[in-house]
């Protein structure tokens, strides 16, 4: 990819999009960016900003509480690294979604601090399909008791599936991957009556476009629009 400017980056992302989402029959609109903004310094999320992304990802807390307070009201914010316990309470009131629970230990404490605040907190349930020892998340096979145990956390609500696939120069070897996480929602979503599973996040610079033929709905798009990150 030729990096160009992040307003130039975009457009040609969605182009992108547009064209595997109708390679899959699928309405382009309704698959969202999320710009990732690990590393990256507020003038130049701004640049995303004012080009039209109103989601933005965060891998560390930090950088993201920072960020949330230097940047516009109206942005949505997700947390989509690995979150330790002890640094839920420091994102809870600022994040739209949780993309990376991936634990039992996790959901609970999600569930305590929101119901301190009295909030709903909304969660995807991060899956390692892939099976690499180096990727958190639940195993596939897990998903159906964890999701059964979920419905006991009155303050969390699981509304998707999460996945990062291996990192490979060519997309196809993911494919297999992103349909995997597709059908365990699909699944999960009829043994639970329904359960509300309605987002994937899946797709990153190297294999966003084949996770929009699969059923992606976040994209988590981070040097696709900012360029290699120093």
């Amino acid at each position: 990819m030729v990096f160009l400017g992040v307003r130039e980056n975009i457009i040609k992302i969605k182009e992108r999009v547009r064209l595997a989402a109708l390679r899959a029959c699928r309405d382009p609109q309704t698959i969202n960016i999320i710009a990732v903004t690990k590393r990256i310094e507020v003038p130049r999320i701004m640049e995303a900003v004012e080009a039209g992304v109103t989601d933005l990802g965060e891998n560390r807390v930090q950088e993201l509480t920072s960020k949330v307070t230097e940047t516009p009201s109206n942005l949505r914010w997700h947390m989509i690294g690995h979150l330790q316990t002890n640094k839920v309470k420091h994102v809870i009131d600022k994040v739209e979604l949780i993309h990376s629970m991936d634990s039992w230990n996790l959901a609970v404490e999600i569930n305590r601090q929101a119901e301190r605040l009295n909030r709903l907190v909304r969660v995807l349930i991060q899956v390692n399909v892939s099976g690499e020892e180096t990727k958190y998340g639940i195993k596939p096979e897990e998903a159906y008791d964890f999701a059964v145990e979920l419905k006991n956390l009155k303050y969390l609500k699981a509304v998707g599936l999460m996945t990062i696939a291996p990192f490979t120069d060519d997309p196809e070897e993911v494919r297999p991957f992103f349909r995997e996480l597709r059908l365990l929602s699909k699944d999960l979503n009829e043994r639970l009556n329904n359960l509300g599973l309605v987002h994937l996040s899946m797709g990153m610079t190297n294999d966003f476009e084949v996770a929009v033929e699969e059923g992606a709905d976040m994209l988590r798009l981070g040097t696709a629009i900012f360029g290699a990150r120093i």
